[in-house]
């Protein structure tokens, strides 16, 4: 499981680097500010990862191996193919506990957390509360049970998972025909940036992980937004004051504001008379 972190760091400074080179979006807040509170707070979210979910999610392989139990051993097909159906289902049930993030209240709470960041790139890809990342224990754990991977197979969605999560959060500007190609398949760059839009709707789509087909799947998909007229964030939570690490931490446990209303009261909206009418990334 030791490559798993090596892959996922290698790819992040490589992501690092371009992204400061060929930027996507304009950034808009200081680097090393965001930096500092970005890596704190997923130094803690790794601390808890590896208290509750690792220990909880190897329990659940070990557990579910032993039986045999799980989806994928009722299905009448070779191993290989077992495999790569577990794969697809790890997957899927992380596209629908993504939606539950955001539609049950509790959850969003601590979801917000990873949302409020002002800009989005490589960093915010790690930006989880620690509470979080508890709260999905239980979720990884009936995940495993409920589906019966190998821990093979689990092993390698975990790298996929991590790996795709570093790139569509980073801000790399790829060529705009190279990355309609890829979001064939894959959630990209351009996708997960309309989902950190303040725009209420935009950001209530592509939930997707990995594979960008379940928002097709689920019709929860949204392209034609331009990346140059993406507010990234949440709009209760865009002042400067809202980001100080200390605020990030306890921003679950303090009232919640209306999160969609700016400071000033305004509601973030979009004209769509403006956007592009073909339903396929815009540049």
């Amino acid at each position: 499981m030791i490559v798993v972190p090596l892959v996922v760091t290698a790819l992040v400074v490589l992501l690092f680097g371009i992204e400061r080179v060929v930027p996507l979006r304009r950034q808009t807040r200081p680097l090393l500010r965001r930096l500092v509170i970005n890596i704190c707070t997923a130094a803690l979210a790794l601390g808890a990862a590896a208290i509750f979910v690792r220990p909880a999610a190897l329990t659940a392989l070990g557990w579910a191996s032993d039986r045999p139990f799980g989806l994928i051993h009722a299905l009448p097909v070779p191993p290989a193919a077992k495999s790569v159906v577990a794969f697809l289902l790890l997957d899927l049930s992380f596209y629908w506990w993504h939606v539950a993030n955001h539609r049950v209240a509790v959850l969003w709470r601590f979801h917000n957390v990873h949302h409020i960041d002002p800009d989005l790139d490589v960093s915010t890809a790690f930006r989880f509360h620690f509470g979080e990342v508890a709260l999905s224990t239980v979720f990884r754990a009936a995940q495993v049970v409920a589906i019966g991977p190998t821990a093979w197979t689990f092993a390698v969605y975990e790298m996929a998972l991590q790996a795709n999560t570093a790139f569509h959060h980073s801000n790399v500007r790829l060529p705009i025909g190279l990355e309609r190609v890829l979001n064939l398949v894959l959630v990209t760059p351009r996708m997960h940036g309309i989902h950190h839009s303040q725009v209420r709707d935009e950001t209530n789509s592509n939930y997707s992980v990995v594979f960008s087909w379940w928002d097709r799947l689920h019709r929860t998909i949204r392209l034609n937004i331009r990346q140059s007229s993406i507010v990234v964030g949440v709009p209760a939570y865009s002042a400067d004051d809202d980001h100080a690490l200390a605020d990030t931490l306890l921003l679950p446990f303090r009232r919640q504001r209306d999160y969609w209303r700016r400071p000033d009261g305004t509601v973030v909206t979009r004209d769509a008379a403006t956007l592009p009418g073909e339903a396929r990334l815009a540049e």
